[in-house]
Order: C-alpha cells, then sequence, then structure tokens
C-alpha cells in the first residue's frame, strides 16, 4: 500500500495556475471583441455602400500585410488571405495612407494608377476601389478597402464618408488600439 505523498503543493500554485488562465481567457475575448467589431463593420459597410466587397488589409509587420476580414455579397469574390503587390505599395503610398490618404478610384482602366496596381486589381477583378487608412496612433494599422467588381462605380461623398467613420470606429476600439 502506497502511503501518501507529504509533499504539499506550494500555496500559490492554483494562484498562478489561476492567473495563466486568466490570460489566456483576456486575451481570446479581446481577440473575439476585434474580431467580432471588424466583421460587424465590413458587412454594414458592404451593405450600405451595395459593394461587391468590403474588406480589412491588415498590416502584421510595415508594409507587409493580407486581407484577413471580408464581407461580399457573392462567395465568387473572396479573395481572404490575399496580400497585395510588394512591388506596388512602397513607402511612399505607405506615406500617403499615414498622411490620412483617401484613394477613390471610380473605373481602374481610365484612372492614372502604375501599371503594377492596375494589374493587381485585374487579378482581384476590381473594376472600382475605395480605400481609406485604419490609423491607430502614429501607426498605420490597416486599410479598410471596398471594391465594386462588375462595373466602374462612382463613389460618393456619402460612401467616403461611411468608409472614413468604419475606419475610425476600427481605429478606436479598445480590442484593436491594445494590439496596435
Amino acid at each position: 500500500m502506497q502511503q501518501p505523498s507529504s509533499k504539499q503543493p506550494h500555496p500559490d500554485s492554483d494562484w498562478r495556475a489561476d492567473d495563466g488562465l486568466q490570460r489566456i481567457i483576456t486575451h481570446l475575448l479581446t481577440t473575439l471583441e476585434k474580431d467580432t467589431q471588424i466583421v460587424d463593420t465590413t458587412r454594414d459597410l458592404q451593405e450600405k455602400l451595395g459593394a461587391d466587397r468590403v474588406l480589412l488589409y491588415y498590416f502584421y509587420r510595415p508594409w507587409q500585410g493580407r486581407v484577413t476580414f471580408e464581407a461580399l455579397s457573392d462567395p465568387q469574390f473572396s479573395i481572404f488571405g490575399s496580400t497585395g503587390p510588394d512591388e506596388c505599395f512602397t513607402d511612399e503610398y505607405a506615406a500617403l495612407y499615414l498622411a490620412g490618404r483617401i484613394r477613390a478610384i471610380a473605373d481602374i482602366e481610365t484612372e492614372p494608377i502604375a501599371d503594377c496596381h492596375r494589374n493587381f486589381l485585374r487579378e482581384l477583378r476590381v473594376q472600382a476601389n475605395l480605400v481609406v487608412p485604419v490609423l491607430v496612433g502614429d501607426d498605420l494599422w490597416g486599410l479598410l478597402v471596398a471594391h465594386h467588381c462588375q462595373s466602374p462605380h462612382v463613389w460618393t461623398d456619402g460612401d467616403i464618408a461611411a468608409m472614413l467613420y468604419g475606419a475610425e470606429t476600427l481605429a478606436i476600439a479598445p480590442a484593436i488600439r491594445g494590439r496596435s
């Protein structure tokens, strides 16, 4: 018969385990809150603008990012996980978006843009493009982007205002501000 161990657990071990578990729970809740905020924002904008696609292009490193969220009029327009062409998104473009640049292109075929940009948009089946920065503090956290894929589209002041409001909503969300 085995004798019970006389070794007692350290009195702080339960507290440390609880602290670790609490950190995990807090991280999961913050991530869920952030994801919910982005999903709601992109979905609301997609419906309000009548766009084929509204997405968040998140920068995980300076000027390197990918599409991490999207709201679609039809699943055929999905570009989830896509990355942008590095040769097109230079420090010059980043500086423009850091300064608050808004880019509204009604028709990518007639707009004077770089060939690499036009070809990239063609690959994504984009015909009209609206981009606003998501600025968290002094950092370019991401780009909020709306696309019309079936025809050119003239973006209205109301469209631009809605996108700016969506970007600001994301930028001030505590779950996002804490992870800039």
